[in-house]
Parts: structure tokens; sequence; C-alpha cells
């Protein structure tokens, strides 16, 4: 493992960003918890919600996560009914996601207190002010190259 500079870590802002993950998830988990889910229905609903019609493998692509995984989290969300799975109309091997309208109103009940919080956190700030915060957060979700190398022998 490299030697690492903790002058050249920015702990402010790393406490900052977990903090405000914890915050930003919390009103969700609570609503989640209530119904005996937990993130991963969370994100399943989120993104099928916001893109009907998906495949199973888009879905996979966006969260990275392994098929086992999802199969488990997609088959309580179909059984439950915030979800319906179809075949493709092209290629009937192809399962195409969509949300019931118990999923929609799932996925916009979950993102209504997100949104005020987003919403609180940017009041005051200009277009593009929102632009620059829109900006650093596509920033941090892009692949970093020291990552993968200063963590792939701690594996």
């Amino acid at each position: 493992m490299p030697v690492v500079d903790d002058k050249t870590i920015d702990f402010e802002t790393i406490e900052l960003l977990f903090f405000a993950y914890r915050d930003f998830v919390s009103d969700p988990d609570a609503i989640l918890a209530k119904i005996g889910y937990g993130r991963a229905h969370h994100r399943v609903v989120y993104f099928v919600s916001r893109r009907p019609g998906m495949t199973v493998a888009d879905l996979l692509a966006i969260l990275q996560i392994t098929k086992q995984s999802l199969a488990r989290v997609l088959k309580e969300l179909i059984d439950s009914g915030y979800i319906r799975q179809m075949a493709g109309p092209a290629d009937r091997r192809q399962r195409r996601l969509y949300p019931t309208l118990a999923g929609r109103e799932l996925a916009l009940a979950l993102s209504e207190p997100q949104s005020r919080r987003l919403e609180g956190a940017l009041e005051g700030f200009t277009p593009e002010m929102r632009q620059t915060v829109r900006r650093f957060l596509e920033g941090m979700s892009k692949p970093c190259d020291t990552l993968t190398t200063s963590t792939a022998g701690a594996e």
C-alpha cells in the first residue's frame, strides 16, 4: 500500500460529502423501512421510473451490481406490484422494465423529500452556480484513475 501524506487529503470536503449523503438518503430510508425495503429497492424504483422500458441489462450497467443482487430486489418489487417486466417487442428474450402506478408513486414519494433538501441547499444560487454544482457532481461520478491504482492491492 502506498504511503499517503495526510496533508494532501481534503478531510473537510470528504466529511461534508459523507454527511450530505447520510442526510440525503435518510428521508427515503425511513419511507422504505416502513414497507420493508432498503436502498437497493430505492435505486431500482428510481431508475425504472425515470427510464420506463429500460432493459435489465441497462439497469445492471447503471447500478453496477451483479445479476444475482438485482434479481432478488427486482423480484420483490415485481411481486409487490411496483415494477412490471415485459418481453421486448423485437426480441422476446429481452426483459423491459416499467413502473406500475404504485411504483411511480413510490418513486415520487422517495424523491420528493430529496428534492426539497436539494432546493433548500441551493436556495439563493444563481443558475450558473447550480450548473457548477451539477458539474462537480458529474465529475465525482466519473472513474478516478488514481483511485483504482491506489486501492488495487488493498483487497
